[in-house]
């Protein structure tokens, strides 16, 4: 007696197939969430525009958009990779819709990879509208490509281990809270719109050691600068991402 055919085949589909389907999905959801869109795309680029046009903060020689959009691209990144992340896992945790995804033929780390995809979509969006505006406003960039690309793939990595360890392991509306507070606090304090050298030296040198400090002076020392590929900001960013990264993945509930 023959075995049946059956189409579409049973069982679970190529890993491959799954990452790329619900990295497609969270992609999806991020741009349909108007919250999300105002804190990732909305307030940088209102920021750039405002502080580049407007005479408001010192930011040194030169033309203002050529301090501020390093900076406001730095921001771009933490938003999506920390504050959005984090407050969208949170919720997804809360709700139970990790703990079904962790139940679904999806591995866990699969699942990680799309979230991770799928913020990296939403970033290279974010870059190309901030680049089109601050080119409309003058900028004039400068530097190798090729530092910027790493500067941006270690800055995405350092924030999306810290939203993760944060949306793992405090509840929603704390993440809520907490990741709101963050991205202001860092706004201010990070070196995106206000110099370091504005802050005193002891604060300087505490400041300097933060993830948005770092990669907003990296992607500044390049891309207003000329320089060559920023070793001590990306050695920050390394130190950040490998800490943020790995207590996610040690202390992260999924319930």
């Amino acid at each position: 007696m023959s075995t049946g055919t059956y189409s579409p085949r049973p069982g679970a589909a190529p890993l491959s197939r799954m990452i790329t389907a619900q990295a497609l999905f969270e992609t999806k959801m991020l741009l349909r969430n108007g919250e999300q869109l105002l804190l990732t795309v909305v307030i940088p680029s209102l920021l750039l525009v405002l502080f580049s046009t407007v005479d408001v903060v010192d930011t040194g020689s030169g033309k203002a958009v050529d301090f501020l959009a390093p900076g406001i691209l730095a921001l771009a990144v933490m938003s999506t990779a920390f504050t959005g992340q984090a407050i969208s896992t949170g919720f997804e945790r809360r709700y139970g819709v990790l703990k079904r995804l962790g139940s679904s033929p999806l591995p866990r780390w699969a699942l990680m990879t799309a979230k991770t995809l799928s913020v990296l979509a939403i970033e290279v969006l974010q870059i190309a509208l901030l680049t089109a505006i601050a080119f409309g406003l003058g900028w004039s960039p400068q530097g190798n490509p090729l530092s910027v690309v790493l500067l941006l793939i270690l800055g995405t990595a350092a924030f999306s281990g810290l939203g993760l360890l944060m949306a793992g392991t405090l509840k929603a509306e704390a993440t809520l809270a907490a990741a709101n507070l963050v991205f202001l606090l860092l706004l201010v304090g990070g070196g995106v719109i206000v110099p370091l050298d504005k802050f005193p030296d002891a604060a300087q040198s505490v400041l300097g050691l933060l993830p948005i400090s770092a990669l907003s002076d990296g992607l500044r020392d390049v891309l207003q600068h000329g320089a060559g590929i920023p070793w001590g900001d990306l050695g920050i960013l390394a130190v950040w991402a490998v800490l943020g990264l790995g207590a996610a993945a040690r202390f992260f509930r999924w319930e």
